[in-house]
């Protein structure tokens, strides 16, 4: 057999070769980065340091550790999981609530300054770990997507313990914050009256496609590829595809008030995500990007101007 015919013979081979081997590549990448983002584990890239006097928002962290508290359970919408939740009543009887949503890895005890900002003024406070987060149960992490159906349950329990003149405002922080926006793109009582979210993400697929680059130093191509596959792993495990978990799409559902908060050093949630965010929205909306905060950090960077602006605005919607 000639030379040139064993050579043509053998490039269907070697092209079926090279396209196996990427495939199984992409799944092997998927795979790697679907556990590192999505299975509930210690992630070494977040840290969570105890409460110290230095910190700014010392007395109030304080507060919220040493203040009696409410232990509430619920089932989690999708039947299997167990949640669990914080609650302080108000100092004087109220129908005004902040449910405070945590972020990722994260718990409700991390919310503790939040809480106390909200308790002064005047509010009785709920405060759930999200599935597979904190004392809640769960293998896996939603980013807000699935948990939004949760904290739609959570507003329903907030009305049956306080009754139907309930008036509730929605706050979360940067996997609460997503959580925020993705619950208000949902059909929600007519006792949720705002929302304020700080540092967001604009979708699920944007930050990991984000942190992919910044933190792995991942080329674009090979990001898109090992999204794909990590978007089939999340589909068959987790329920969505990554596609679908946009704050940004559910925002276009939303007519209600909202507050955006977003540091302007922010590094881990991109601070232009926070436009694509307010512009997104129906309602109402306020926005304030807070000079040299970063990520997750604009209540202690600035204490007091935070707690006016957050004041400020739920005011106008919770009277």
């Amino acid at each position: 057999m000639p030379a040139t015919v064993r050579q043509k013979r053998r490039w269907p081979k070697i092209i079926a070769w090279v396209v196996t081997a990427i495939i199984v590549l992409d799944l092997i990448g998927g795979a790697v980065f679907f556990q590192i983002a999505f299975v509930r584990s210690h992630k070494n890239f977040i840290r969570q340091h105890p409460i110290r006097r230095t910190d700014r928002l010392y007395k109030e962290e304080v507060w919220f550790r040493d203040s009696p508290k409410q232990h509430w359970v619920m089932r989690a919408a999708n039947g299997r999981d167990r949640l669990v939740a914080d609650y302080i009543p108000a100092t004087h009887r109220t129908d005004k609530t902040a449910l405070i949503c945590h972020g990722f890895m994260n718990r409700k005890e991390t919310m503790g300054a939040y809480a106390t900002m909200f308790h002064k003024m005047g509010y009785n406070v709920l405060l759930p770990d999200a599935r597979a987060h904190g004392q809640s149960t769960g293998k896996l992490i939603g980013y807000g997507w699935p948990e939004r159906n949760d904290q739609r349950l959570w507003i329903k329990r907030i009305i049956k313990h306080n009754g139907q003149d309930s008036r509730i405002v929605m706050f979360g922080v940067s996997m609460g914050g997503a959580t925020t926006m993705m619950t208000s793109g949902l059909h929600l009582p007519s006792q949720v009256k705002c929302f304020v979210e700080d540092c967001g993400y604009s979708s699920v697929l944007g930050e990991l496609s984000y942190e992919a680059q910044a933190r792995y130093h991942l080329p674009a191509f090979l990001t898109v590829q090992f999204e794909t596959a990590m978007s089939l792993y999340n589909r068959a495990l987790n329920g969505f595809f990554l596609r679908q978990a946009s704050s940004t799409a559910a925002l276009h559902h939303n007519y209600r008030p909202m507050l955006f908060i977003h540091g302007a050093s922010d590094t881990f949630v991109p601070t232009r995500m926070v436009y694509q965010n307010y512009h997104a929205t129906r309602g109402p909306r306020e926005l304030w990007i807070v000079p040299g905060a970063k990520h997750a950090s604009s209540y202690q960077t600035q204490p007091s101007q935070y707690q006016r602006h957050v004041q400020r605005f739920v005011s106008r919607y919770v009277h």
